[in-house]
């Protein structure tokens, strides 16, 4: 369950009251990942490299507190864990919204996500569950593009609070490594952007440990 955050012995107390005000509180940023070490263990293990990839930002979004926070009636909660709700394609190339449940332990994450991901394939439509928490992040993947930047469509009147993070293609380089772009769009009024950077140290510690 998730908990209050005391907004009154909470440092950004004002920073949250002055950006939920914006139209637009959202603010997002694009960062290089290397993959080269999680490429090779996902191949080794015979785990699809998106669910390897997404398990390890999932590890790296559940490791920073600022990233398991969520705006409700006005308040700050604090949930203890993150799950996602990312975008699955299907063959007609249209596509679904899944929820897949956060487990530290791959393999688990690799059964209930592949189980998923063949459930929204074979469902039509986009919603093809409810949500009832908003202990998620939004997950897309554009394994076609090395993009640089990248925006998201949303709903200013829609109470959103949860975080957006999209990877591009995966590139070679000279050298054999590889490398793959990451946005990362979160609500200002919950962080900052050092609490972005410290996020992309976390998916980058996650991304070269094998565990």
């Amino acid at each position: 369950m998730p908990v209050k955050l005391n907004l009154d012995t909470w440092p950004r107390k004002e920073h949250f009251e002055f950006f939920s005000k914006f139209d637009e509180p959202f603010f997002g940023l694009v960062a290089t990942v290397d993959v080269t070490k999680a490429y090779i263990a996902a191949k080794q293990k015979g785990i699809p490299f998106f669910i390897y990839y997404l398990h390890k930002t999932l590890m790296a979004v559940n490791s920073i507190e600022a990233f398991r926070y969520r705006i409700a009636n006005n308040e700050v909660v604090v949930h203890d864990v993150v799950d996602v709700s990312s975008t699955i394609m299907r063959e007609d190339k249209s596509f679904g919204f899944s929820y897949i449940p956060f487990k530290e332990d791959i393999n688990l994450f690799t059964d209930v996500a592949q189980t998923e991901i063949e459930r929204v394939r074979n469902t039509p439509g986009l919603f093809t569950r409810t949500f009832e928490h908003d202990n998620l992040i939004h997950f897309s993947a554009l394994p076609w593009v090395d993009f640089t930047s990248l925006s998201h469509a949303r709903s200013f009147t829609f109470p959103d609070s949860c975080p957006k993070i999209s990877v591009g293609k995966v590139t070679i380089e000279e050298n054999g490594n590889r490398k793959m772009p990451v946005s990362v769009h979160v609500h200002h009024g919950l962080m900052d952007g050092y609490h972005v950077g410290l996020f992309y140290e976390a998916l980058q510690q996650a991304m070269d440990s094998e565990i």
